[in-house]
Parts: C-alpha cells; sequence; structure tokens
C-alpha cells in the first residue's frame, strides 16, 4: 500500500510478474504462465492471485489504475487471454502486451463484451424505474439488484463509453 500513496503523480501500477517471482523465489522460470506445480484441490491454480487482488486493493483505495504485466510465451494466445481473463475478473483494467501479436488479444479480453454492457444497461433501467416508484431494490431476470448492482453497472458502461472514444 505505502507504493499506492508515495506520489500524487501515480496513475496507475503495474503488476511484474517475473520481479515478483524472483523476489519471491518462486520456483519458475515463465513469465506470466501458470506453474502446474502449483494445485489447489487437484486443479491448476494462479499461483500470483493473491498478489495481484492484493495490488488491485491497493489501486483501488487510492484510486490508480491497476495494470496486469507481461506474458512472456508470445506463441501461447490462448493462455494469454486466460491470463488476462483472470485479471479482467479481478477489476484490473489493462494487461502488457509484450509482443504484437498480444495487441488485439488484450483488447478483446479486457473490454467489456458487447453482453455484459447490454446487462449493465439494462440494470442500470431497472433500478432507475425501481427508484421512480420509491423502491430501493429491483429485479431483473429474476435476480435481485440493488445500488451496488448499480456501482458495478456503472464501471461497466463507463469503460465501455471510455474505450469508445479510443
Amino acid at each position: 500500500m505505502s507504493i499506492a500513496q508515495s506520489s500524487r503523480r501515480l496513475e496507475a501500477l503495474h503488476f511484474g510478474v517475473a520481479d515478483y517471482a524472483a523476489s519471491m523465489r518462486a520456483r519458475t522460470v515463465v513469465i506470466g504462465g501458470l506453474n502446474p506445480d502449483y494445485q489447489c484441490e487437484g486443479a491448476l491454480a494462479d499461483q500470483w492471485h493473491a498478489a495481484l487482488v492484493n495490488m488491485a486493493t491497493a489501486c483501488r483505495a487510492y484510486g490508480l489504475r491497476a495494470i496486469d504485466g507481461p506474458f512472456g510465451d508470445f506463441s501461447d494466445p490462448e493462455a494469454f487471454k486466460a491470463a488476462a481473463r483472470r485479471v479482467a475478473a479481478l477489476g484490473y483494467e489493462g494487461k502488457w502486451a509484450i509482443h504484437p501479436s498480444q495487441i488485439e488479444l488484450a483488447n478483446e479480453v479486457m473490454s467489456p463484451p458487447e453482453a455484459e454492457v447490454t446487462r449493465a444497461k439494462r440494470t442500470l433501467e431497472a433500478l432507475e424505474e425501481a427508484a421512480k416508484a420509491g423502491k430501493g431494490a429491483a429485479q431483473l431476470d429474476g435476480k435481485m439488484i440493488d445500488a451496488a448492482s448499480e456501482r458495478m453497472a456503472r464501471n461497466i458502461v463507463s469503460q465501455a463509453e471510455l474505450i469508445a472514444t479510443r
């Protein structure tokens, strides 16, 4: 957390997985990939998860953008996309591309899918109607939505709008 508050000039933090792995003396020489020896309940797991969550939390606490670092195996687009999906699910806003072939992949995965944007807009509309009726919550497709749903939906819509301006 101290790095995140070290300067008002900071805009983002980037997760340097190789530097982190070296500092932790992790038994890997892979940059950004998963270690097949790291398993939870017999399933391949993400050994970087705790550090990624901690960094994202620090970013949100201090108004910074969380950006995931490099993925060294640029010959494996599916593994790159899987890594990008994992960090997108944690709230990361971007992922490094260290090879031209990774640029389109990063843009594809880090941009909210149209179906997600549509659902977010429907969430906002349903909550607006509920508010007009004096209700603090609503339902959408058989599920309860409320103020937290509104914040999540606004995040998605805002991200989509920002991307559309580029």
